[in-house]
């Protein structure tokens, strides 16, 4: 469930993720909202939060019943919901504005990020390096290189460290 206006980091974070690791998901506007959000987002209010569940409620018929029960719950199902949480604290303690502080595209092997050995995952690795590259121009944050390039924060954070570590890199601060 999106925020009032689906213009919040946490919508950015949320479906960032959820696109990319879940691209079957259910996407609700704010307008079919019938939760807390409705509180949390109203007029005054205004917190920038996103609901995340697994089916909405009122989607299912024992929804505030005396039919609904713990009994639906199950351990994937928990699991699942845990995992999108921490991939979303993840994405939120890292999502910085990076730029690479050389003029055009760096050479990376004697900075040591060009590997030496070649084996079938290091192209797709050094593809996804300067794919960050070509985009951490100051303007675009974590997220929005990831939207980019299309691969996961999860993926790119170490990615980010290995270039920040070579001294390429500096955190842009607002």
């Amino acid at each position: 469930m999106a925020s009032r206006y689906e213009d919040t980091i946490v919508d950015k974070i949320v479906n960032n993720i959820l696109s990319l690791k879940h691209p079957e998901f259910i996407k609700y506007p704010y307008l079919k909202r019938g939760s807390d959000e409705r509180q949390y987002c109203s007029p005054g209010v205004d917190l920038p939060l996103v609901t995340l569940c697994r089916s909405k409620y009122g989607t299912f018929p024992e929804y505030h019943t005396s039919l609904d029960n713990p009994e639906f719950v199950t351990k994937e199902g928990l699991l699942g919901g845990y995992e999108l949480v921490k991939d979303c604290i993840e994405i939120i303690e890292n999502n910085k504005t990076y730029k690479i502080n050389c003029y055009g595209e760096p050479q990376l092997g004697k900075r040591g990020l060009y590997p030496n050995l070649s084996i079938k995952t290091s192209a797709v690795s050094i593809s996804t390096m300067m794919d960050f590259i070509a985009y951490a121009d100051g303007t675009n944050d974590l997220v929005d290189i990831s939207n980019i390039i299309n691969k996961p924060v999860s993926e790119i954070i170490p990615i980010v460290d290995k270039i920040f570590s070579a001294g390429l890199l500096e955190e842009v601060k607002e």
